[in-house]
């Protein structure tokens, strides 16, 4: 997977010259569209006193707050002007990851980037985009393990700090469970959710209303949807264990299997996977126009879940935690997702870059306001503030049950973050195709499970050679 990542890497070169023409229009940190000049070596000017740094990302101005952000660290920093590259004006993470390769294969100045997932970090770091935070680290004498919620170490090394904590949950309709006489759950299980889904399914047809909708897998991608039954456990979490092997013989992978299928088949509680496919449904639109009842989804949803323009809200929302597989499971492990915050290895001006990464990582999370920080100097009592904050940008937070919402994300702890592998695609497209014979009726659990296995085997087998 690597060698193919590599010669991708190299035709964008090629396509970049085909291309150079064409120009590219970026997003300043006063909200405007930009072209930023670099000097002729790819790197902006710099003065003894100034330093201008590039900050390449997908955070759109709504969702991440940037010109108040910056404006703050431009206040605190007045010799330090930090340029936002916005690579996708509509957030759009798969748009922003081509264009950011784009930019490294052109040599542009890039001094600070940001990546969505954990697979982009580390494919990343492996084609050398991103350069060692440790000398820098040590010496500001902390450890991220223990600053940050989100240990972002690669292969014993830091290239990047955690932003935002997004842990997943369940958003509720509590309306629907007020009508179906059920109480929002502050601990419970997947069989219990399951029996919760049953219960608030109601109607038939085009207008039947579901217990909940998976918005996943679909195209190796959503894959967390088939992983249920893993991620809430400390460790081996993953389709593949830390040693790059498969993971797929654990019980959890087939329990997985047979709660999504007993859902859709038996219960009809969950939206038909061939729906959300055929129809390309949209996880907002399922739980927002009440098609649904519960959607299990990350905390990012935590700026929308009182309404937007574009997607308003009409009803009560609660949000109760990720189901455990079993009561005496510890409670509270959930898979959780961040921005990992990077200093490209291309920078110029690497220890200014960390300084802003640094920052932005930490005190810059709080104001920014928009999301729950990775960095434990944000302290459990405060989390009820920042949520009012976030609460306040939507346009119905009265509707929102708070206390529910800053419980479940009080509680909530990452399971173990296994670093991807370079052929972690592979891997996810593999099983998403032996789920879909499944679901779709073609073969057995058994069959699917170890159809999946050897698949992923031969993977693994293939990419060590």
């Amino acid at each position: 997977m690597k060698k193919k990542w590599l010669t991708g890497t190299a035709a964008m070169v090629l396509l970049t010259g085909m291309l150079a023409g064409c120009g590219n229009s970026n997003t300043g940190s006063n909200g405007a569209n930009t072209n930023a000049d670099a000097s002729a070596d790819g790197n902006a000017a710099k003065t003894e006193d100034a330093v201008n740094l590039r900050l390449y990302t997908y955070g759109t101005e709504e969702a991440y707050n940037w010109k108040a952000t910056l404006d703050a660290y431009h206040t605190a920093n007045p010799k330090v002007t930090v340029e936002l590259v916005q690579l996708s004006e509509k957030g759009d993470t798969q748009e922003a990851t081509k264009k950011l390769d784009l930019a490294a294969a052109s040599s542009e100045q890039i001094d600070v980037l940001m990546f969505s997932d954990a697979a982009a970090y580390s494919q990343r770091v492996a084609l050398g985009m991103a350069a060692s935070l440790d000398e820098f680290i040590a010496k500001d004498g902390y450890k991220v393990e223990e600053d940050y919620k989100v240990d972002t170490h690669l292969n014993g090394k830091v290239y990047a700090l955690p932003g935002k904590f997004n842990p997943w949950y369940v958003l509720l309709n509590k309306d629907h469970l007020d009508e179906a006489g059920l109480a929002v759950p502050s601990d419970w299980t997947w069989d219990e959710f399951a029996d919760y889904a049953k219960k608030l399914t109601k109607g038939d047809g085009a207008t039947k209303r579901y217990g909940t909708y998976f918005h996943g897998p679909q195209n190796g991608g959503w894959m967390e949807f088939l992983k249920l039954m893993l991620e809430n456990q400390p460790q081996n979490s993953e389709f593949l264990k830390p040693d790059g092997s498969s993971n797929l013989d654990d019980p959890n992978f087939k329990a997985t299997l047979e709660l999504r299928l007993r859902m859709e088949k038996e219960d009809k509680s969950s939206v038909p996977y061939s729906d959300m496919i055929s129809q390309k449904l949209a996880y907002r639109n399922q739980f927002f126009n009440q098609s649904v009842s519960m959607l299990t989804i990350g905390s990012w949803m935590n700026t929308e879940i009182g309404g937007t323009d574009k997607v308003p809200l009409t009803f009560n929302v609660a949000v109760a935690p990720f189901p455990k597989n079993n009561p005496g499971d510890e409670t509270g492990l959930t898979p959780v997702t961040t921005d990992y915050v990077a200093v490209s290895e291309t920078s110029k001006n690497k220890e200014e870059a960390y300084k802003f990464v640094r920052w932005y990582t930490t005190e810059g999370q709080v104001v920014q306001g928009k999301n729950i920080p990775a960095w434990n100097g944000v302290k459990n009592e405060q989390i009820a503030s920042i949520i009012d904050t976030i609460l306040a940008g939507t346009k119905n937070p009265e509707l929102v049950d708070k206390a529910t919402l800053v419980d479940t994300l009080v509680n909530s702890k990452a399971s173990q973050i296994i670093a991807p592998a370079s052929y972690q695609a592979e891997v996810y497209k593999a099983i998403n195709e032996e789920y879909e014979k499944l679901i779709l009726g073609n073969q057995d659990i058994d069959a699917t499970v170890e159809n999946a296995k050897k698949r992923v085997d031969e993977i693994v087998a293939a990419n060590k050679k």
